[in-house]
């Protein structure tokens, strides 16, 4: 006579928890099994009476039952399989990755099948050996850290100025986007409808070009901007008047700029002399990317510039004012989230892998 099986005796939480295995839709499958199991042995049915009524095997039943009783929910997952041996030894395959991190001699770095002939095995064993050791010889990344001697300063200053900006005071991000092209397709776009998309001639006219000088509230978002034939010192000085035309006339304004020669020649050193509310803080070099305007000129470029037409530099004007002021309507500030010490603690990163 078989001995009879130990009884389950269920608690509340485990119900609730097999139970809820049980409904969810993304449950593997087996593990829904199992859980069905427990639940109906649980029930009092017999061994018989649940392998005809889920349609298994009473060696399954048995076999769940007791890892159940053995572990409770802990036994009804899988274990870990040991998979399948490696094909290849583990000498051989640090000698694939050493040879992978350099490049072949007449070409910029491996394929896998240029690898799979150097060591005279498939493609998908050298695919697999890359994955798993994270190795994309095809992928390439830039990279451009500042030498600047006042970086520290810098860094702190102007993350100074997004996060804790004076009070009674303007913080506003300045540049200029140069040489935006006005260009026109050779015939008429096709536009959007359903099932296709719009489409633009590969070939276009040229009709010149424009820089765009802008200011970006930091605070509220909103834009200052006018477009200048040219981006010498002189548009910079006029550009600067109109700022101070167009702001509080009680409040300090600080300017965040780049370190653009228009930005340091000595008539704009002489202007901010004469305008003792104004005071500029430069970025470090090789990081204009801390200049909140910078990400403003990637919305116009994408939503404006990038799959524009424009017919003359004039209709290219109009259109770039008309997006400021569309823009201005609902303008919104950039957050900025990254602290001074995080900043300098990511630039010395490549200095010291270089």
């Amino acid at each position: 006579m078989a001995k009879p099986l130990p009884q389950i005796n269920l608690t509340d939480d485990e119900k609730e928890s097999l139970s809820r295995i049980v409904t969810k839709r993304t449950s593997p499958q087996g593990l829904v099994r199992r859980a069905q199991i427990v639940l109906l042995a649980n029930e009092m049915k017999s061994t018989d009476e649940i392998s005809q009524f889920l349609s298994v095997n009473r060696k399954t039943v048995i076999l769940w039952r007791r890892k159940f009783i053995e572990k409770r929910l802990d036994g009804l997952k899988d274990e870990p399989r040991s998979g399948r041996k490696p094909i290849y030894k583990k000498n051989v395959v640090a000698k694939i990755i050493s040879k992978t991190l350099e490049p072949p001699e007449h070409m910029t770095h491996w394929s896998t099948r240029e690898m799979a002939k150097e060591f005279n095995v498939g493609h998908m064993t050298i695919h697999r050996i890359w994955k798993k050791n994270d190795i994309k010889p095809h992928q390439t990344k830039t990279f451009k850290y500042s030498n600047d001697k006042m970086l520290e300063e810098k860094v702190i200053d102007i993350v100074g100025l997004y996060l804790d900006p004076p009070a009674n005071a303007l913080v506003l991000s300045v540049d200029e986007k140069s040489q935006i092209q006005a260009l026109d397709r050779t015939q008429p776009l096709l536009p959007l409808k359903p099932h296709h998309v719009e489409r633009h001639t590969h070939d276009y006219k040229r009709h010149g070009t424009t820089s765009l000088f802008a200011a970006l509230d930091t605070a509220t978002g909103s834009v200052i901007g006018k477009c200048y034939k040219k981006h010498r010192h002189q548009e910079f000085i006029n550009f600067l008047n109109l700022i101070n035309r167009n702001v509080s006339k009680n409040k300090d304004v600080h300017l965040i700029t780049d370190n653009y020669a228009t930005h340091k020649h000595e008539k704009v050193k002489k202007w901010f002399k004469r305008h003792k509310r104004f005071h500029i803080h430069f970025t470090p070099t090789s990081a204009s990317w801390m200049n909140q305007v910078e990400t403003w000129f990637g919305i116009l470029q994408a939503k404006r510039l990038k799959r524009g037409v424009f017919i003359s530099v004039k209709d290219l004007i109009q259109k770039i004012e008309g997006f400021i002021k569309q823009y201005n309507n609902h303008p919104k500030p950039f957050k900025w989230v990254k602290t001074s010490q995080e900043i300098l603690a990511k630039a010395k990163r490549p200095v010291k892998a270089i």
